[in-house]
């Protein structure tokens, strides 16, 4: 498939381009800095990257054409914390990314979210509660900001297919093994391995499994 990536600087949107490539799939990698990329991201003839403002409507337009589906590791920046900007700027992003969609006839997004979207299959989990709890309280302009990217993409209509892969506490580690399912349901974790979330997120385009869903992805 021809993907549109978008977040491709982060660790998460890097395990996302290095598994794509390697299951042959050909990417625009849509960037804000594309000197964060690394070099053999940059120099790979599979790969087309596009430099531009989430914000800018013709530019996103432009550089989706001929995609089959976006794919999405967007999200705030953890070392942003309590500074993430309070008038919801991914959301906001997010907003002009669908519409830009929709115009284009792109009709699939698989994107990074977090258990601070709630979903009606959740059920009570105390380290889950914390969790959101602490990012509520410490981070309360990121929380919105992830809360309000969850409401407008649930809002966007039946001509969106879209997946919110919510994840838990990130980590480096290499394993790509994953369950999916929700909060309190007695088999997601409160860890996922990033390269576990490409997984997931790759393994999706394919099967189609979580469509207009939103699972937590966590480790077995």
């Amino acid at each position: 498939m021809h993907l549109f990536i978008l977040g491709g600087t982060g660790p998460c949107g890097l395990q996302l381009i290095e598994q794509a490539l390697a299951l042959d799939h050909t990417l625009v990698v849509y960037v804000r800095s594309p000197q964060k990329l690394p070099e053999w991201i940059r120099t790979n003839p599979a790969v087309t990257v596009v430099e531009g403002q989430l914000t800018e409507a013709e530019k996103l337009s432009e550089a989706m054409n001929g995609v089959h589906a976006v794919l999405s590791a967007l999200g705030p920046a953890v070392k942003n914390g309590p500074f993430h900007p309070s008038n919801t700027p991914l959301a906001h992003a997010y907003s002009i990314l669908i519409d830009v969609m929709k115009k284009r006839d792109v009709k699939r997004l698989i994107l990074l979210g977090t258990a601070s979207m709630k979903d009606e299959h959740d059920k009570f989990s105390i380290q889950f509660a914390v969790l959101v709890s602490g990012v509520a309280l410490f981070a309360h302009n990121a929380y919105k900001d992830v809360v309000a990217i969850g409401e407008k993409v649930r809002a966007s209509g039946d001509d969106l297919v879209w997946t919110i892969a919510r994840v838990p506490l990130l980590t480096d580690k290499p394993d790509k093994a994953f369950v999916a399912g929700y909060v309190g349901d007695g088999k997601v974790g409160t860890k996922l391995s990033r390269a576990a979330f490409a997984a997931f997120v790759l393994k999706e385009l394919e099967s189609n499994q979580w469509c207009r869903k939103a699972p937590l992805i966590s480790s077995p």
